[in-house]
């Protein structure tokens, strides 16, 4: 167990913390990539159960979280990155990584149920069954209104569940005490955070659109079916690199876990 204080940190580190993530992911890019398959077709599997999948899904979200970070965390140490690493929150802490993976799953379904508001449940049944709405539902301002409205709302949720996970797992706080300092330590940081946020859009959608676009701009069409094609080996560098990332924002505002 370690010692906790959030600290401020300049507004440009972090935009900076992408580049240490992309630093973590270089020391084993085959084995964060393997890592980062199997979480996500483990996660398809179970988000695909029948009735309780996607609540599953979304519960397993805390422990999973303290298993990235403990891949990034032997990464920076430069130690082998192997499989049991990913489930280090189903040992460290577990009863507590479920609590918050239940509250998680609450925190999503009041954002859902409030999203019904704006668009009477559109947008909740395209991501809780998969049905999309219908092409003048999503050009409507209701959707749009919904959209929006789910976004602001999650913001403070996501804060709230940025370090809680890990702040659990390696410091020993409660449920209610790990999600408090981690809603703090994200507001004292917002600037930095808000580089974050735009160094993240920039190389996870306004890069990547623009290449894909240019490719298929220059060969007049040719190379499409070739360029979507590497949307999915984009999306196994950009993954690890954003995971890895969140370890980078951890050890700055909390310090380096070595006693962890």
């Amino acid at each position: 167990m370690t010692t906790t204080s959030a600290r401020v940190v300049p507004w440009l580190r972090g935009a900076r913390w992408l580049a240490d993530g992309w630093r973590l992911f270089r020391v084993a890019p085959l084995a964060w990539i393997a890592l980062v398959f199997g979480y996500w077709m483990l996660m398809i599997m179970v988000s695909m159960l029948p009735v309780v999948g996607i609540a599953l899904a979304s519960i397993l979200v805390p422990p999973f979280s303290v298993g990235f970070m403990a891949v990034s965390r032997a990464a920076a140490r430069r130690a082998p990155l192997a499989l049991p690493l990913l489930f280090a929150g189903f040992r460290e802490r577990p009863q507590t990584q479920l609590l918050l993976g239940g509250v998680y799953l609450a925190c999503l379904a009041l954002l859902l149920a409030a999203s019904t508001l704006a668009d009477g449940g559109a947008l909740a049944q395209w991501l809780l069954r998969g049905e999309r709405p219908a092409a003048e539902a999503l050009q409507s301002g209701a959707f749009f209104l919904a959209l929006a409205s789910a976004a602001a709302l999650y913001l403070p949720v996501m804060f709230a569940f940025w370090f809680a996970p890990v702040l659990a797992a390696w410091h020993g706080m409660g449920v209610a005490k790990a999600l408090f300092f981690s809603l703090f330590a994200c507001l004292m940081n917002w600037r930095a955070f808000l580089s974050y946020g735009v160094a993240t859009t920039l190389m996870t959608a306004a890069a990547p659109l623009a290449a894909l676009t240019a490719l298929d701009w220059i060969s007049r069409g040719a190379l499409r079916a070739q360029a979507d094609a590497l949307l999915l080996p984009l999306l196994l560098v950009i993954l690890p690199t954003l995971l890895a990332s969140f370890y980078a924002s951890y050890r700055e505002i909390f310090g380096s876990p070595e006693a962890a």
